[in-house]
């Protein structure tokens, strides 16, 4: 817990009672069904949790917006960003359902009331429509945004860009935020190029100054 009080110091005592309670719950969890490594979950608030708000640190979401988190296997980042933004709502959704089990599970003890989870592939949903798609290293990009763009609504007054330096906490100008927001790490070159689309790119070690984050970095694509 102390690395997320590092960066985040304005969080509520339900809020910080929220993330304290997560480890215990996905240990626990983790025993029955993995979804997460069992090497890693010693690393659990610095590469799990951390790495999930990476994306707060880069982007506001105003009261009331949907938010699909594409893939979200144990519930990153969906989970740490459902008790950071309270007022926004987001569906976590997965193939494998067993997974969705432990993100219920994991969503119910803490009182996280603004989660609900959908067992099915992105590209099956058709009566669903969100502000953001988010993800964490499920899939290229180019797949990402094959099946987030169809789930987007309209802009408003057009797409609005976040505002602001990587590590600030930056707000919408104008406009809505509108897109898909994700998770990945490595030589993203040959991925950014086969995906036709020109994201915006943040490395997260300017955001996070732990070596875990090295080669890890934010895509934005707006519509």
């Amino acid at each position: 817990m102390n690395i997320i009080n590092k960066y985040f110091s304005n969080l509520s005592p339900h809020q910080l009672e929220q993330f304290a309670a997560l480890k215990d719950l996905y240990v626990e969890w983790n025993e029955k069904i993995n979804v997460i490594s069992r090497k890693d979950i010693n690393n659990f608030y610095e590469h799990h949790v951390l790495h999930s708000l990476s994306i707060a640190r880069q982007f506001s979401f105003p009261d009331g917006y949907s938010i699909i988190d594409i893939g979200t296997g144990g519930g990153f980042p969906g989970i740490p960003l459902a008790i950071f933004f309270p007022e926004v709502k987001f569906h976590l959704t997965d193939s494998i359902n067993k997974k969705l089990k432990v993100v219920n599970e994991v969503a119910n003890a803490i009182e996280l009331t603004n989660v609900t989870t959908q067992h099915t592939r992105a590209e099956d949903i058709k009566d669903k429509k969100f502000d953001v798609a988010i993800s964490r290293a499920v899939a290229p990009l180019k797949d990402l945004w094959q099946w987030s763009k169809p789930l987007l609504k309209e802009t408003v007054n057009g797409q609005c860009l976040p505002a602001g330096q990587a590590g600030s906490m930056p707000a919408c100008r104008t406009g809505r935020v509108n897109g898909l927001i994700c998770l990945k790490g490595g030589d993203l070159s040959k991925e950014i190029s086969e995906s036709g689309v020109r994201p915006q790119v943040w490395e997260i070690e300017k955001i996070f100054e732990e070596e875990f984050f090295e080669e890890k970095y934010i895509l934005y694509v707006a519509p």
